[in-house]
């Protein structure tokens, strides 16, 4: 079993810049304001030749059980309980604070080793505070600096006696162990992500859900996991950044991703939830399958049409799920209207399924992997290059294309080029003069003949070599 690390302490004292070190990528927002990290955070890590997993945590706070910060603990509290040991960082510029003290405490009253570790230890500032540590009665504080790397050496030495003392088995060769920290919270390859042809089932399917903030998708994360593990409540903008867990769907790996709400532009203002949009925005550029969320109480909004257009631009596969559907009276009413704008706003990816459920009580969920799956079916889906050049001189004959300045335009021929989304080459003689209208035309006919509803397609118009040009120079 991989070792798993949690990392603790007040807020603001630079947990997820260790994190993020460690981890060797910016996977944690990071930001001067307190409290960023809301959600426990997961990803292989490597020290020293060692693997591990490390477990981001919320800052710990005194609070009542009623406030956000409760179940923000909550969580915390879990991954302690989890892990084989905990790194208890303070600020030691800030020196020891009252909040430090009664969670070290807390900590040596628990069952889970700790490392007690002085961050932000570079320079004469930090010296004072880190004297004064001593007295959390953790042991010897280990000073390191998160942000410039140093002290690293002394946190490697930390954690091979706390490992030998706990009869702890760690994994070596971080190399050979990458599996679980793709599918935790790794971004996909460039070669996984250009894969064409047949899809591997073997590979653990990337799932994002999107949506406007207080849609319901950390609560449908919840329900699918069978576990609290994303903080839900009715405040708005509870998820802060893209958090990627493991999840099996009959026997099928899934890597899902919750992600933070997205406003509109013109409402984003503050630099963390501009980081907060950016790291949605990278969770779709990774995504194979995209759940938009919309919230069935709130009118279809032009918002959720933006994400969806925002998805179909990055050519990934999309599914909607219509949220809180049972707390609606007129549902069918409802349906009809978001399809119809669906349709109206969004030609060029028609037949979108949509899928009605409740995440809070489960009702519709087990339609929405099925839906899910089709969709990724679809998107890897190859048409073999004789049937698309007799589709192609069919559909021609049927509707040819008007003729330009007197001149008639030949499509020659048509395949297709990749997968991930289907997308299909068309050589003709002159490419400039195809309308676009004719485009749309083409890619609707091949949507309808081939069966591809509610998948991006991608139709290029390429010139073919001139087969007399060589003669002619």
């Amino acid at each position: 079993m991989t070792i798993k690390v949690a990392m603790v302490g007040r807020p603001n004292v630079g947990k997820s810049t260790l994190f993020n070190r460690l981890v060797g990528k910016r996977l944690a927002l990071v930001d001067d304001t307190p409290g960023v990290t809301r959600d426990r955070r997961e990803a292989m890590a490597s020290l020293g030749g060692m693997s591990f997993l490390a477990i981001d945590t919320a800052g710990l706070e005194e609070d009542g059980d009623t406030k956000l910060s409760a179940r923000m603990r909550a969580q915390t509290d879990l991954a302690i309980n989890e892990a084989d040991f905990a790194l208890f960082m303070i600020d030691a510029r800030a020196g020891v604070t009252p909040l430090d003290k009664h969670f070290a405490d807390l900590l040596r009253r628990g069952k889970t080793p700790v490392i007690l570790i002085c961050n932000k230890a570079e320079g004469r500032a930090a010296e004072a505070g880190i004297y004064e540590s001593y007295s959390l009665g953790l042991g010897e504080p280990v000073s390191i600096s998160a942000e410039h790397g140093e002290g690293l050496s002394e946190l490697i030495e930390a954690f091979d006696k706390v490992i030998f003392d706990n009869n702890l088995v760690v994994e070596e060769e971080p190399g050979e162990v990458t599996s679980k920290a793709v599918y935790i919270d790794g971004e996909i390859s460039d070669e996984e992500a250009d894969t064409e042809g047949e899809y591997d089932t073997g590979l653990p399917l990337q799932m994002a859900i999107v949506g406007r903030p207080n849609v319901g998708k950390s609560t449908l994360v919840n329900y699918l996991l069978g576990e609290d593990r994303q903080i839900t409540g009715p405040e708005a903008g509870l998820t802060r950044d893209a958090i990627g867990v493991t999840y099996f769907y009959e026997d099928r790996e899934i890597r899902m991703f919750d992600t933070a709400g997205l406003r509109r532009k013109s409402k984003v203002m503050e630099k963390l939830e501009k980081l907060s949009v950016a790291d949605t925005i990278r969770a779709l550029n990774f995504a194979e399958v995209v759940v938009l969320m919309i919230d069935a109480t709130m009118p279809f909004e032009k918002q959720d049409l933006s994400i969806a257009s925002l998805v179909v631009q990055e050519g990934r596969s999309l599914v909607i799920a219509l949220n809180k559907y049972d707390l609606m009276e007129n549902r069918q009413e409802i349906m009809k209207d978001i399809q119809e704008t669906l349709e109206h706003s969004l030609p060029q990816i028609k037949g979108i399924p949509i899928v009605p459920i409740s995440a809070l009580t489960g009702k519709g969920v087990n339609k929405l992997m099925p839906a899910v799956f089709e969709a990724y079916r679809l998107w890897n889906r190859r048409v073999s290059t004789a049937k698309l050049n007799k589709w192609l001189a069919a559909t021609v004959a049927y509707h040819p294309h008007p003729s330009v300045k007197g001149r008639r335009i030949k499509m020659r021929y048509m395949t297709q080029v990749k997968t991930r989304p289907p997308t299909f080459a068309i050589f003709c003689n002159r490419t400039a003069d195809v309308a676009r209208s004719y485009e749309r035309y083409l890619l609707n006919e091949l949507r309808w003949d081939f069966e591809l509803p509610g998948v991006p397609i991608r139709v290029l118009m390429r010139k073919g070599d001139n087969p007399y040009g060589k003669s002619l120079k």
